[in-house]
């Protein structure tokens, strides 16, 4: 029997690429600009994980929300936020979204419903049902997308919400980006259940495993998820296997694995490199296609970069603004 065709069109396709490839530059940029020490405190990059996010916006309409950990700036490219203001929040400037006081883990966006950013290991959880509740409440069918991490799953707040949702068949979609290493524990060393989605069983939540690398996989998984959380039927659990290339953050030399293990995976499983296989093979571009796409996006990165470094720091006045007195 002949291998399935993924149904999706070039166009389609040339959108997820470009998407991705926008997040693995971004997050190279930001990176080099940590070293450069343009970036202060935590800085947790993406790399290695995109499809998620690119994958499930695809699923995404007005009025969804979105809302994750720390590990954040592909979720905010992802939506629509201007790599511009991403990066001048990351470097700490005026310009940014959160004027520059938010930095890395505490950017916001209520024009793209982007709610964070937040420090706190499944903290985000809660936040995100209440989203969903308020969606519940004044009778819409938007969803509200609440991502967190496989160390992330054994927090408290996480079940408790978990139970809320299912009572109140809140429409939330929560996504489990599962990296198998939290910080630096292997999710065998620290989760009793190899599935972490079949967590959701105890509150009656249905949920799947999905291949977090392969952005059609994401995408068709998403649309089961979202179609279920409009239909009122309640909340839905997805548990995206995924990899992240690099530490935990910035300061995170990954000695708790080999450098074999991540290049396998960069070798034989990139997210990028699956799509661009897809757009070659069927050809709908060329290689010098591609290379054309991935120098405007890098010259797209590089503008953002200026823009940061060109930007003014917050006036020492705005300390005292948005606080609570």
């Amino acid at each position: 029997m002949a291998a399935k065709k993924p149904n999706v069109s070039k166009d389609e396709l040339l959108e997820y690429y470009r998407e991705m490839l926008l997040i693995r530059r971004f997050e190279e940029k930001a990176g080099q600009l940590y070293g450069m020490g343009l970036i202060g405190g935590f800085c947790h990059l993406y790399i290695g994980q995109e499809a998620i996010v690119v994958g499930l916006e695809a699923n995404a309409k007005d009025g969804d929300e979105r809302i994750t950990s720390y590990r954040d700036h592909g979720h905010m490219l992802a939506c629509g936020m201007d790599p511009k203001g991403v990066m001048a929040e990351l470097t700490g400037r005026a310009t940014g979204y959160s004027h520059g006081k938010g930095g890395s883990m505490h950017m916001f966006s209520r024009e793209k419903e982007f709610y964070g950013g937040n420090g706190i290991v499944g903290a985000q959880v809660p936040i995100g049902a209440g989203l969903a509740f308020a969606n519940k409440y004044r009778g819409n069918d938007n969803v509200s997308f609440t991502y967190f991490g496989d160390g992330a799953s054994n927090q408290g707040q996480v079940y408790e919400t978990f139970n809320m949702a299912a009572l109140w068949k809140l429409p939330v979609v929560f996504v489990i980006e599962n990296n198998h290493y939290a910080m630096g524990t292997a999710q065998e060393r620290s989760t009793s259940t190899p599935a972490i989605h079949t967590r959701g069983e105890a509150f009656e939540i249905p949920g799947e495993e999905v291949d977090g690398m392969d952005v059609l996989a994401v995408r068709d998984a998403g649309a089961r998820a979202v179609a279920h959380c409009r239909a009122g039927k309640g909340p839905y659990i997805l548990e995206m296997n995924t990899y992240r290339y690099r530490g935990h953050s910035m300061s995170d030399p990954a000695k708790y694995r080999s450098r074999e293990e991540v290049q396998k995976v960069k070798e034989e499983h990139d997210a990028i490199d699956h799509v661009r296989a897809l757009l070659l093979t069927g050809k709908h571009v060329t290689e010098d296609e591609l290379k054309a796409i991935d120098k405007e996006i890098k010259a797209i990165v590089n503008e953002a970069a200026q823009f940061a470094t060109d930007s003014p720091e917050p006036d020492p006045s705005e300390l005292w603004t948005d606080i609570y007195a």
